[in-house]
């Protein structure tokens, strides 16, 4: 990554080096970006679900179903793409946050309408 924050460019100084930026990402492989993304979507999901130390603080399972989906829809993009090294633990974790959707929804989805599930099949728990 560049030593360049966003913010410090030479010519217009709080105007972020857009160049410099796209070099950076230019460097990143698909994989690891994809990766990112996903872990991204879990953590999020999972403050959400009040998984985390702040517990029920954050809790949204609006918020948290979309997230879920759009994880579930990711992998099940991405599944030929990233080898199973890097997808398996991302189906694991994916699988336990449709399971904690499931335990924290009042009125549980019938299986097979849950968050992602479409791309996943049911979950059971």
């Amino acid at each position: 990554m560049s030593e360049t924050s966003p913010s410090d460019t030479p010519d217009t100084p709080g105007s972020p080096d857009f160049d410099a930026m796209a070099r950076d990402i230019a460097e990143v492989p698909a994989v690891e970006v994809i990766v990112t993304v996903a872990v991204n979507l879990m953590s999020a999901a999972a403050v959400k679900l009040g998984l985390t130390e702040e517990g029920d603080t954050y809790k949204d399972l609006d918020e948290a179903r979309k997230l879920v989906h759009a994880l579930a829809g990711l992998l099940d993009a991405s599944a030929t793409e990233i080898s199973s090294f890097h997808a398996a633990p991302l189906r694991d974790g994916l699988k336990s946050l449709q399971l904690a959707f499931r335990e924290a929804s009042l009125v549980p989805d019938e299986p097979g309408k849950g968050p992602g599930e479409k791309y996943t099949g049911a979950i059971y728990g």
